[in-house]
């Protein structure tokens, strides 16, 4: 049986291997003294700057701030004989005459970007 050898391949030296596998880097003690610091600030100002963000965008806030606020439900029920001719009644919950309309809710649109008006219920002229 034959048995094939290959060419004597030329040898080069090999660098002493280390207990531990080195990519190159090296940090020190000053890179960590300057590293830490900065991805903590940086760490900090992604929460905040995502805190404000979902903030901005997720509109989980009550519309009602004050008015009958120990009930379960706020409801009211108007009689259309008791009306008159014309009654406007309140949608943005800004009013001090709750639940009739005290023209609030051009403030709140002003300072929100908001269109609310108000639910306008007169009888049909004849």
């Amino acid at each position: 049986m034959a048995t094939l050898s290959l060419p004597d391949m030329p040898q080069f030296p090999m660098p002493p291997m280390t207990a531990t596998p080195s990519s190159g880097i090296r940090l020190t003690k000053e890179h960590f003294l300057i590293a830490v610091p900065v991805a903590v600030i940086a760490a900090a100002g992604g929460f905040l700057v995502s805190h404000y963000l979902s903030r901005r965008s997720c509109k989980k806030v009550k519309v009602n701030t004050s008015i009958s606020k120990d009930s379960p439900k706020v409801v009211h029920s108007f009689d259309m004989e008791d009306i008159g001719t014309k009654a406007v009644y309140c949608r943005c919950w800004k009013s001090k005459k709750f639940p009739y309309c005290d023209g609030a809710h051009a403030k709140h649109n002003e300072e929100t970007g908001d269109n609310v008006g108000p639910l306008i219920i007169k009888k049909k002229d004849a």
